[in-house]
């Protein structure tokens, strides 16, 4: 039997098909996040507004994938970021859906990968620094609807988990570094594990409380 396989998109623009049906499926009020399908809730760092959804099918691994864009906005001016992949398996056939690992995108600004469980599920995540670019295909969506999205360096953290077999939950959240309310330096060398000192180390301490409690905030409601 054929197993599926929720491969971690890189969201390429010529792929996406805009459906509102995806946020039939997800709902956001205030810092509370209610997913239906597959049955889950959380709460947010903060308040997102969901600016974007779409979704596709991915016929060679029997599987559909949504997606979902929310950001928290100082003017125009983008400062956290969440993007909310969630792939349902669509062959009633086909074998458990699987997922594969998390890879940062270099080691020297990973600063933490592990794996929590919470009840039956095993979530596995990562934190590290990366760079905001606003030219990237997967954000012109949000630039032409107006909102900036700044060059800068952002702590982000992702996490994945498989339900049930049947779908695939990957979140990733960014927040730019500078709306921590401290002056971080904007060098990547500064940032690099085990050099990050002083109020970036800070910036990053209170980020990862931040998605800690995220993840802790999981609740999983069986239907």
């Amino acid at each position: 039997m054929k197993k599926v396989i929720f491969i971690l998109l890189g969201l390429v623009l010529t792929t996406w098909t805009t459906i509102n049906a995806a946020q039939k499926d997800l709902e956001v009020q205030g810092r509370r996040l209610t997913s239906w399908k597959p049955p889950f809730t959380m709460v947010l760092p903060s308040e997102f507004n969901l600016v974007h959804s779409f979704s596709h099918k991915n016929p060679g691994e029997s599987s559909l994938t949504r997606v979902y864009f929310l950001i928290r906005t100082k003017g125009k001016q983008v400062e956290e970021m969440l993007i909310l992949q969630i792939a349902d398996k669509t062959n009633p056939q086909a074998g458990p859906m699987t997922v594969t690992p998390l890879k940062p995108y270099t080691e020297k600004r990973l600063y933490s990968k592990e794996k929590v469980k919470k009840g039956e599920l095993e979530v596995d995540y990562l934190i590290q620094l990366m760079a905001w670019n606003p030219e990237a295909p997967s954000l012109q969506t949000i630039v032409k609807k107006g909102f900036v999205v700044p060059s800068h360096w952002a702590l982000q953290g992702q996490f994945l988990f498989p339900y049930q077999g049947e779908h695939a939950v990957f979140l990733r959240y960014s927040k730019d570094v500078n709306s921590f309310g401290m002056k971080v330096s904007e060098k990547g060398e500064d940032w690099e594990k085990g050099l990050i000192k002083g109020d970036a180390k800070k910036a990053y301490e209170t980020f990862q409380k931040m998605f800690m409690e995220m993840i802790d905030s999981i609740q999983i409601k069986n239907p």
